[in-house]
């Protein structure tokens, strides 16, 4: 969706009545934006046009993830135990396979969601982060798109963006290109660029998806059509947005290439030290634990975990092995003392 050179089509129709909507946090977008211009300034960056303005989107990415970033916990305990109980919830839908009677239906559900309450499981949960995201990017993809007008006086001031302001932000250049341009507009080397930034985004968000499913999932559901669906998506979803990215000023793709970066962290964090039971993640990290535990016994001095097991085994075979014998000693019977 590309933008005339006078006519800003985000305030018409029904992108109007959404991003009116969304008025409130572009205001506040712009002033931590701001905010954090003025902080990187502060520090030594170079007032003005400058890289504070692209480093400003950086930081304003890193701020929301913090600030979402219970959430993401929260939502990383419910997917591990949503894909922990998928074993359970395929034998339910295997169960009722077939029927479409409502008596069939209604107990499929029942027993359903008696499975999500006892595992403290919620599929909704898990969506949580997603929904909040997704009105700040598209938050952050209109101030981004309104600054070049802001700048040229065909669109009203937005919160701390002044025309100014706009301006100054607008003549940043980063890379070789204005952070306000997108593929179309960018020139030369800039578009070369503006691609290799796309494709850096796309490879991020598709390593993610990929790295989680397949080494994060329990092998028990490594089947099926659910299975099947979750690898599609993991490949056509970032077929899609390079799409999208074409038409994203630059300033977009900075803050959509930091995104992804810290989605890809997060999830190599999660599936290396959290990761779901089951899974061929949590397999290596029970090996990698046993490692660790053997050489910290070894460098105190002390018995490895398998000598310990095996010490045990054999007190027990011990212990066993004397309550057998005392078991088959017969008791000598005793003469009683006569009274004189």
């Amino acid at each position: 969706m590309f933008q005339s050179y006078n006519t800003f089509t985000f305030d018409q129709g029904i992108f109007g009545f959404f991003y009116k909507i969304l008025r409130p946090i572009e205001w506040l977008m712009t002033y931590v934006m701001v905010w954090c211009h003025k902080a990187l300034t502060f520090i030594g960056f170079k007032e003005g046009p400058g890289v504070a303005w692209a480093l400003s989107v950086v930081l304003l990415v890193i701020i929301v993830r913090l600030l979402i970033l219970p959430l993401f916990v929260k939502q990383m305990k419910s997917m591990q135990r949503m894909q922990a109980i998928q074993p359970k919830l395929l034998k339910i839908q295997n169960k009722y396979k077939g029927k479409t009677d409502p008596a069939s239906r209604e107990a499929m559900s029942r027993e359903t969601m008696k499975l999500y309450k006892d595992n403290n499981a919620n599929p909704a949960s898990s969506c949580l982060p997603a929904l909040i995201q997704s009105p700040v990017f598209a938050t952050m993809f209109y101030v981004l798109s309104a600054v070049p007008f802001i700048a040229r006086g065909t669109h009203e001031p937005l919160g701390a963006f002044t025309k100014d302001v706009a301006y100054e932000f607008e003549q940043t250049t980063y890379f070789g290109l204005r952070i306000s341009d997108n593929l179309v507009t960018a020139q030369g080397a800039g578009k070369i660029v503006i691609v290799v930034f796309i494709a850096l985004m796309c490879l991020a968000m598709f390593y993610s998806q990929f790295h989680n499913i397949r080494k994060n999932t329990p092998r028990a559901s490594m089947e099926g059509q659910q299975y099947t669906m979750q690898k599609m998506m993991a490949y056509i979803f970032p077929v899609m947005y390079i799409f999208s990215g074409i038409a994203f000023p630059f300033a977009v793709l900075i803050y959509w290439l930091t995104n992804n970066l810290w989605t890809l962290g997060q999830t190599l964090f999660q599936v290396y030290h959290m990761p779901t039971p089951g899974s061929p993640a949590a397999e290596e990290k029970i090996e990698r634990d046993h490692k660790r535990e053997n050489a910290r016994r070894a460098r105190k001095g002390l018995p490895s975990v398998e000598e310990e097991e095996l010490s045990k085994l054999k007190a027990l075979e011990e212990v066993a092995r004397t309550s057998k014998k005392t078991s088959h000693q017969r008791e000598q019977p005793k003469r009683k003392k006569r009274k004189n």
